[in-house]
């Protein structure tokens, strides 16, 4: 059996600017973190012949053309797979659809697991790389890159994603007592809410697509913001970097009507009043994780507890997807 693992992210700065929409024409730019939430995929060679597949559904079929779920029937389809005898199965520490970049988070891991079930070897950023083969062109799914090159490689890390489809990465230059702080001060808590980042991100697509002007001007500031929060972090300002959140997220609100709501903007407000700097949404928007960079971690843990939002404790990943067995 073989059990590969990749890390679920959090994004820091510049969210949104990985678009093929946006980065072909300008270059996009973002800091993101892999966190220690997995999702995790197992394969292994079952006594019968056939495909047999178990995540929140199970399907047994016979070809790989007759797979339901699309990401395993593309990545199998690419691999070549003729006449398999394979069972996968996947399991995640948090649920899809609440912002930390699962999708990326599987195809990674799955991709990785199809290579070593083959014998094959594969580097990271070419993994990054085949996963974006995957969803973006291959199905299609109006997204970025930066879930799929965070899960890879894992770590602190700014990616630049260049008008020629090349993507560099640089692992962020923090202090050791920075890195602490953002343990200690980056906080999650689930909204309750779910979506679907595709049809918030398709908005963005195709506005950016048009030229539309309103959207153009939003992403190059967020991508502004991007690289400010970059410095701040590596020179040590955590309160700085909890300002530009602050000003991220009400900037990020204007790209798309779906982006919040009432009963978002009402917990954001409380825990900006109980000990947060500044916060967020993360991933896409409209549900998920706030995340928030607290100055009094316990008063805001406190108020949001009150209100009836739970925690998701983590520390930062630095492994990427990963053979664990």
């Amino acid at each position: 059996m073989i059990i590969v693992r990749s890390p679920l992210r959090i994004s820091l700065g510049g969210g949104g600017t990985d678009l093929p929409s946006y980065y072909l024409k300008h270059e996009g730019f973002i800091v993101s973190a892999a966190i220690d939430k997995y999702v995790y995929v197992t394969v292994m060679r079952p006594f019968t012949e056939g495909i047999f597949l178990k995540y929140s559904q199970q399907e047994m079929v016979q070809h790989v053309e007759d797979i339901k779920h699309p990401i395993i029937r593309e990545s199998m389809s690419l691999m070549d797979f003729k006449t398999p005898q394979i069972e996968i199965t996947t399991l995640a520490d948090i649920p899809s659809g609440t912002g930390l970049g699962s999708s990326g988070s599987f195809t990674t891991a799955l991709l990785k697991s199809l290579y070593i079930h083959r014998k094959r070897h594969i580097s990271q950023m070419d993994l990054a790389e085949l996963a974006c083969q995957v969803e973006i062109e291959r199905l299609g799914e109006p997204i970025g890159k930066q879930d799929q090159y965070i899960a890879a490689l894992g770590g602190i890390t700014c990616f630049t994603f260049h008008k020629d489809h090349r993507v560099s990465a640089k692992p962020l230059a923090l202090s050791m007592d920075t890195l602490f702080a953002l343990e200690d001060n980056l906080l999650l808590f689930f909204t309750g809410f779910s979506r679907s980042a595709s049809q918030l991100l398709k908005h963005q697509k195709e506005k950016t697509a048009d030229d539309d002007a309103e959207m153009m001007q939003n992403l190059h500031y967020l991508k502004k913001l991007g690289l400010q929060s970059r410095d701040a972090l590596e020179e040590g300002d955590t309160r700085r970097f909890g300002e530009i959140m602050h000003e991220h997220w009400v900037n990020k609100k204007r790209r798309s009507p779906g982006m919040s709501n009432a009963q978002i903007d009402a917990w954001y407000d409380l825990g900006i009043n109980n000990g947060a700097v500044g916060g967020k949404i993360v991933g896409a928007g409209g549900g998920g994780f706030l995340m928030f960079m607290a100055h009094d971690r316990d008063k805001l843990r406190h108020a949001m507890k009150t209100a009836g939002l739970e925690e998701v404790r983590f520390k930062f990943d630095f492994d990427g997807t990963k053979v664990v067995m």
